[in-house]
């Protein structure tokens, strides 16, 4: 049948046919299927294949998001692995330092308990300095009085001379 003899079939019958005017398409109308909810075209179609060029591009971009994802990821991986080497050289180090302070701390004690049992001794110096002190005050007083002593005598040789 041809178009014009539709409508009429379709006057009769009591169905509306829409009018050229009407005949507008919708942003919403498929060019294959009429009225749907969305615009894009499905990969699925199999009436409508794809423009080879736009295939290709498709290939291309997902080959290269591929290889830059693939990148990211091992960039992601040598990271890691290179802060669990910074880990462990730090653990070695700080383990290092580790035994290094407790050497220093035996050896603290260890001067610490030296210097205790030192201590009567070191005692026994600061008396004999203080005891050597007098002493050598006592030695000036008795080496003037015995200047002054041979002063005396001298003059009392010389009257008797």
């Amino acid at each position: 049948m041809e178009p014009e003899n539709l409508d009429v079939e379709r006057s009769k019958v009591g169905v509306k046919s829409p009018s050229r005017s009407q005949n507008k398409a919708s942003p919403f109308d498929s060019p294959k299927r009429g009225p749907t909810l969305s615009t894009s075209t499905s990969s699925f179609e199999a009436v409508d294949p794809h423009d080879p060029v736009l295939n290709n591009l498709a290939n291309s971009l997902f080959s290269k998001t591929a290889d830059w994802v693939s990148g990211e990821l091992d960039s992601t991986i040598d990271e890691y692995r290179l802060l669990e080497q910074m880990n462990r050289v730090t653990l070695t180090k700080y383990g290092d330092m580790k035994q290094i302070t407790t050497n220093i701390s035996k050896g603290v004690n260890d001067l610490n308990d030296k210097y205790t049992n030192l201590m009567p001794y070191l005692e026994q110096i600061d008396q004999i300095d203080e005891s050597i002190s007098r002493l050598e005050q006592a030695a000036y007083k008795l080496d003037n009085y015995s200047k002054r002593l041979e002063a005396k005598y001298k003059q009392i040789e010389k009257r008797n001379v």
